[in-house]
């Protein structure tokens, strides 16, 4: 005896329905492969999930509230008018009031605006008097809905036919979004407006002033260009780039400025010349263009020729000196092993590819170094976060040629060697940077680096030409720039904290000129390798801003090299 079919309720949903219907197939002897096919189908997962949906709709469109009028707007207006045409009691007052509010009437006019569905764009009618000339299935109409933000694609004019060809899609651009222009095709007309004849700069002004629809007339290309997924191509800028002042870019409008520092994601390099990219962290989804490395690399040789642009390898002058603080003269290394990775090294300075790297457990803590200018006293700091937390954070034993004191032990303030012992360390490359200090060498090793590394976080204080030997894959260096807060002048310093500290509170315009200097010299020379700059105001706040850094470092993630963490 054949079981009965079970009664759905009146109020069961179409996803019971499926669901019950699933419960009650048997196999049959004929046809068992299609009822097991059948059954999957209705048991799989998603499908359920559609149904549920199809049914929240289905029950908000049963029970979705409508406006009783099209026009509360003019109606509150005819109360207020009514209430004041006589002597009004102290309830009409306050309903007159409340009425002619600016928040209830702005209220009211979003609730016709709604209520009317004049909220969507509208597109008008295809004309009916087109004078196509060409065959009808050659011809793409295409219409699409933009507000105040450029079409995002560029033309350019076919040297060889004449015709106006789309160059360029943006990226999150009103036509890529589309979906229905391409590179390659032909631009006909635009809002019914035929382009044959004009310029690109015409057409550019022509479709920039077309707000709300645009209607496009294309000849679609033989071959339409495949939506290519969106590059995973990270760049650090290392110079500054105003779009608007670039007379080389094809089009300003669709430039994208950004400064040194900045993070861009590259979404495509299929132009040698020009390619789009996206700053990380901009709300704006529309791509920009952006010159090529290469191009950015010729322009700047060419200037560097014509004598606009000095060149990279002339020689400079030191960037800091020994006024009021104990600074080693360092000297020039000589016989440079060449690990450093520094995107300066090549003449001209460009992009940088980077990816997020986080710091895994047990994994040997990044390289801090300290960098600063005139003014910034970055020793008396560096030790007064060490000394806080002598644990985690060490700096590594430097070498001398002096004589031990009584006082002292070996390795711990110094490691004491000989002067044949140091030229032969030095000369094999055995320092990230050494000098001479009254007829006394001194210098800082990459072994005492690596020996401290591999219990705590080392932290260094070095001369900014250090920092092309530190940028390495196993030292993974996070530089940090200290520089004082420099007042514009004497007069404006009485309620300010002198730069120096305590001892260098009589400073003069001439010493504030020189410390301004300083940071300026290092910024346009080394800013580039930079990660963070400290504004010094005092030794305390300073020491807390560091120390906040240095905790961020063992727990959240930072753009570096690529080089650094390929595999």
């Amino acid at each position: 005896m054949k079981e009965a079919m079970p009664v759905l309720t009146a109020g069961a949903g179409l996803h019971e329905t499926l669901a019950l219907l699933t419960s009650q197939l048997r196999p049959d002897a004929n046809h068992k492969e299609d009822m097991v096919f059948l059954k999957d189908v209705f048991s799989e997962r998603s499908l359920g999930y559609l149904m549920k949906i199809h049914e929240k709709l289905r029950q908000y469109e049963r029970q979705s509230p409508t406006p009783v009028l099209h026009s509360a707007s003019s109606l509150a207006e005819d109360v207020a008018e009514e209430l004041q045409s006589g002597p009004m009691s102290t309830e009409e007052k306050e309903l007159l009031h409340l009425l002619t509010s600016p928040h209830l009437k702005a209220v009211l006019s979003v609730h016709d605006t709604v209520a009317q569905k004049n909220f969507d764009p509208v597109l008008p009618p295809l004309p009916d008097d087109f004078e196509d000339e060409l065959e009808e299935e050659s011809v793409k109409i295409v219409r699409l809905v933009k507000n105040k933000e450029p079409l995002g694609a560029t033309i350019r004019r076919d040297e060889a036919t004449g015709a106006v060809i789309v160059a360029r899609i943006m990226r999150g651009g009103a036509a890529d979004r589309s979906g229905l222009v391409h590179v390659g095709d032909e631009l006909r007309e635009v809002n019914g407006v035929s382009v044959i004849h004009k310029r690109p700069d015409e057409i550019s002004q022509l479709l920039s002033q077309s707000q709300g629809s645009i209607t496009l007339k294309i000849i679609p290309a033989i071959k339409e260009e495949d939506r290519l997924k969106e590059s995973k191509v990270y760049m650090r800028a290392l110079f500054d780039y105003i779009p608007l002042e670039d007379k080389a870019t094809p089009c300003q409008e669709a430039g994208l400025p950004f400064k040194r520092g900045d993070i861009l994601q590259v979404v495509t390099q299929d132009d040698p010349t020009w390619w789009q990219a996206k700053r990380v962290g901009d709300s704006n989804l529309r791509a920009g263009l952006i010159p090529s490395k290469q191009f950015q690399e010729r322009r700047l040789a060419y200037r560097m020729k014509m004598g606009t642009l000095p060149n990279p390898k002339s020689p400079k002058k030191p960037v800091s000196g020994l006024r009021r603080s104990f600074r080693l003269s360092r000297k020039d290394r000589q016989g440079s092993s060449g690990e450093g990775s520094d995107p300066g090294d090549p003449d001209f300075m460009t992009y940088e590819e980077v990816t997020r790297y986080q710091q895994r457990p047990n994994e040997r803590p990044r390289l801090v170094v300290l960098i600063g200018s005139l003014g910034a006293r970055i020793n008396e700091l560096k030790q007064r976060v060490i000394a806080e937390n002598p644990h985690r954070y060490a700096v590594a034993v430097p070498h001398t040629t002096r004589p031990k004191k009584p006082h002292e032990k070996e390795g711990v303030e110094y490691h004491f060697v000989t002067k044949q012992q140091f030229d032969a360390d030095a000369l094999n490359n055995k320092f990230i940077e050494h000098g001479e200090y009254k007829e006394n060498q001194y210098g800082t090793s990459i072994e005492a680096i690596r020996s401290v590394q591999a219990k705590k976080m080392c932290i260094v204080d070095v001369q900014p030409e250090a920092l092309r030997r530190l940028r390495t894959a196993e030292f993974k260096p996070y530089v940090i720039f200290v520089k004082p807060r420099v007042p514009e002048s004497r007069r404006r310093r009485s309620a300010a904290t002198s730069p120096g500290g305590g001892e260098h509170g009589r400073v003069t315009d001439e010493d504030l000129q020189e410390m301004r200097q300083s940071a300026i010299q290092i910024d346009q020379q080394y800013g580039h390798l930079v990660d963070r700059v400290l504004i010094k105001e005092d030794s305390a706040s300073a020491c807390a801003e560091l120390r906040g850094i240095l905790e961020r470092l063992e727990r959240e993630s930072f753009w570096v090299p690529l080089c650094w963490v390929r595999t």
